[in-house]
């Protein structure tokens, strides 16, 4: 059996590498474009930076240490032209010499990838402006900054690679402004949960700009500027663009395979295409979505692997299946962590799939143990089965144990209830007795069972100002002084002075509590609701109202869920 894969990295590499361990006798070649087979994509961003100094340490295999453990012919510079499928062959193009030959398979894994989006403006081709997505694409940029010292750069787009592209270009001493077209960053998070994000990437020293059109690049006066819309010209160095991705499926397309959303390839539970000896494998494929079942694009590096391992498995006669992807993401913003999985509810709202949402506020570890810090949790779920549908975690310390726990939740489709029973390790530095996660659980279940009611940042405004309801402020007169009020209309009795200062509420009223994090507007509900009052309290707080509804500074000291400072 003659096995050729198109495209190495992530899905390719993986897919050969399993192949030879279940086939000896298989015939394997790599074709791979670029002059680099396996890499480490998530790593470049940090190169450029200077985090990774070596340049070695990019590359995770060479054709030569391919050829050496799996005795696989791996081909770098060589670019697949088209595919005939009647005739199992693939025309090839050696881009050193120049010669065209003829390769024939007996089976075909695609492994393209994406490319980086350059959109047709003005002087997108000047040398000064640069896409990141090839150990290339990283060493012409490195090389740029090393021989022409930049001072300042626009980075465009605010995903993954244009976050981590600023960051480092910012370690690296060049002054950065970020443009981001839509009014936030990191899509895979919702706009709520991206302002604390907004508010430290400032206070870390990134021109961050929102809401802000890119139109073209233009050398004006000896000096290169990026045009923006209803903006003046922004001028730099150098412009890192990265606006995204897409589906690197001309093959696909011309090979007269079925594609689907935005032309990726589309492929089945095995990862085979519409004809029965092609497959597709990494972020050129149409995946289903593990918890809607909607179909998705998703462009990362775990699902890509598996997918490669799928591949071969079916390939070699054994029954793997995919079963879809959540999207489980990571990213380092210098010290802050945010990450996702599951549906945000962009994604719930366009599946039109019914949920519920918690914000809740969680240290990292116990509190008096030195170095907590701080998380803000928002976890959607089914309102009718308690289901956990998603999690996105802002925060520094501790957010990729619980992205990674509330991933594995949503796997075994688990429910709040069980989160509540998840069996956690605890030593005081590294959780709480009650872990975050647990946290999360008890919430929603309170909710479920109607122990408590709540309302949520965006329903604030709307709340009554005529004097119908009570809006109940429950933090301490110094919170509030510092702090203010979420509205002038609000009554402020600290929590633990309510049982004695309940009779200045009317209890015909409805009551709006709020407090710093949602624990103590929590307990003044249990107090109010056990003697008669209609009461709901605000999800995530003063705290996440604040971040979301004002232009606030971010505050990195560690606070206790009350709003104190934790004293180390």
């Amino acid at each position: 059996m003659k096995v050729v894969i198109i495209g190495g990295v992530a899905g390719g590499a993986t897919a050969a590498a399993r192949l030879r361990r279940l086939d000896e006798t298989a015939e394997i070649v790599i074709l791979e474009r670029t002059g680099y087979v396996s890499y480490a994509n998530c790593g470049l961003p940090y190169y450029v930076g200077g985090v990774i100094r070596a340049q070695d340490a990019l590359t995770l295999q060479t054709p030569e240490s391919f050829r050496a453990r799996f005795n696989i012919d791996v081909r770098v510079g060589h670019q697949a032209l088209a595919i005939h499928q009647e005739s199992h062959t693939i025309t090839v193009l050696d881009l050193a010499s120049g010669t065209q030959y003829v390769e024939g398979y007996d089976k075909l894994i695609l492994s393209p990838g994406a490319r980086a989006v350059k959109p047709d403006l003005p002087g997108v081709d000047d040398c000064r402006v640069f896409t990141l997505r090839t150990v290339e694409d990283t060493l012409r940029i490195r090389s740029y900054i090393e021989s022409h010292r930049p001072r300042s750069a626009v980075v465009v787009g605010g995903g993954f690679i244009g976050l981590e592209g600023a960051e480092n270009l910012l370690h690296a001493g060049v002054a950065t402004t970020l443009l981001q077209r839509s009014g936030q960053v990191l899509p895979p998070l919702d706009w709520d949960m991206a302002q604390e994000v907004h508010s430290y990437l400032r206070g870390q020293g990134l021109d961050l700009r929102l809401n802000a059109g890119v139109q073209g690049f233009q050398e004006m006066d000896g000096q290169f500027y990026t045009l923006v819309k209803d903006s003046a010209p922004i001028p730099s160095d150098l412009v890192l663009l990265a606006i995204g991705v897409t589906p690197e499926s001309d093959l696909a397309r011309e090979a007269g395979l079925t594609l689907g959303a935005k032309g990726a390839i589309v492929v089945n539970e095995h990862m085979v295409t519409s004809d029965p000896d092609i497959y597709a494998v990494g972020d050129a494929v149409e995946l289903t979505h593990f918890v809607s079942g909607s179909k998705a694009l998703i462009a990362l590096a775990g699902p890509a692997n598996r997918q490669g391992r799928i591949a071969a498995d079916h390939i070699c006669g054994r029954e793997s299946r995919y079963a879809g992807a959540q999207g489980s993401s990571i990213i380092k913003l210098f010290h802050m962590t945010a990450a996702s999985t599951g549906l945000n509810e962009k994604a719930a709202q366009a599946a039109g799939i019914p949920y519920d949402k918690t914000v809740t506020y969680s240290a990292s570890h116990a509190t008096y143990y030195p170095g907590a810090e701080n998380m803000t949790i928002k976890t959607l779920f089914d309102p009718s089965s308690g289901r956990v549908l998603g999690a996105q975690i802002v925060g520094f310390g501790g957010v990729d144990k619980r992205i990674d726990v509330l991933a594995t939740a949503i796997r075994a489709r688990m429910t709040a209830a069980e989160l509540t029973e998840l069996d956690l390790a605890y030593a005081p530095p590294y959780s709480s007795a009650k872990d975050p996660v647990n946290m999360a659980g008890y919430v929603i279940e309170n909710l479920r069972n109607g122990a408590i009611s709540q309302f949520h940042w965006s329903d604030v405004e709307s709340i009554p100002k005529d004097g119908s309801v009570t809006l109940l402020d429950v933090r301490t007169p110094q919170e509030v002084a510092v702090q203010g009020l979420i509205r002038p209309d609000a009554v402020n009795i600290p929590v633990d002075e309510l049982r004695d200062r309940m009779g200045e509420l009317d209890p015909s009223k409805p009551v709006y509590v709020n407090c710093y994090s949602g624990l103590r507007s929590y307990l003044a509900c249990r107090m109010l609701g056990q003697r008669g009052f209609q009461c709901s309290h605000l999800s995530g707080g003063w705290r996440f109202w604040s971040y979301v509804t004002t232009d606030r500074t971010h505050e990195a000291a560690p606070t206790h869920p009350c709003g104190a400072e934790i004293e180390e």
